[in-house]
């Protein structure tokens, strides 16, 4: 059984995020989106609220399971026997540093990364664009899955 990671802040989770978990879903056996944590960052959603928000997204995806940890990706593959990560790139900043992440990666532990590359329909979003969008009243109907939307619209008194 090949057993993969998507790993991510997930604050919150977008519909560019879901593209790459449901493809990764299609390619891989076993998918498990991990919340990472950053002790260093407040997020706009807790750990759990990302979490309990993932599994809402993904819940007709029947071989994905959401997790969340503190520490070294690698470690948690190790821990969870999974040997590959999956990372969607939107761009080609994006190849530059996650290559390096990538390359890290599989230095410390032999953990390889799968890149796929976003959808075009989605290669312009980012948590961080969301959040700000939202935040100031913009339209982001389309861009996150609808309880994303509506938890944006109640962090923002919408």
């Amino acid at each position: 059984m090949t057993h993969v990671v998507c790993p991510g802040s997930f604050d919150p989770i977008t519909n560019g995020h879901l593209d790459i978990i449901e493809r990764a879903s299609f390619l891989f056996d076993q998918v498990t989106v991990v919340v990472l944590i950053n002790e260093a960052k407040q997020g706009l959603f807790t750990i759990d609220e990302r979490i309990e928000l993932i599994r809402e997204s993904v819940k007709n995806v029947k071989n994905v399971t959401v997790d969340s940890y503190s520490g070294l990706l690698v470690d948690f593959c190790e821990q969870n026997s999974i040997h590959a990560i999956v990372k969607g790139l939107r761009a080609v900043s994006d190849f530059d540093y996650e290559l390096q992440m990538a390359q890290m990666n599989g230095n410390l532990t032999g953990v390889d990364t799968v890149f796929i590359p976003t959808s075009p329909d989605y290669t312009f979003i980012a948590s961080s664009l969301i959040k700000e969008v939202a935040k100031h009243g913009g339209e982001v109907t389309g861009l996150v899955p609808m309880n994303v939307l509506r938890a944006l619209d109640a962090r923002f008194g919408r």
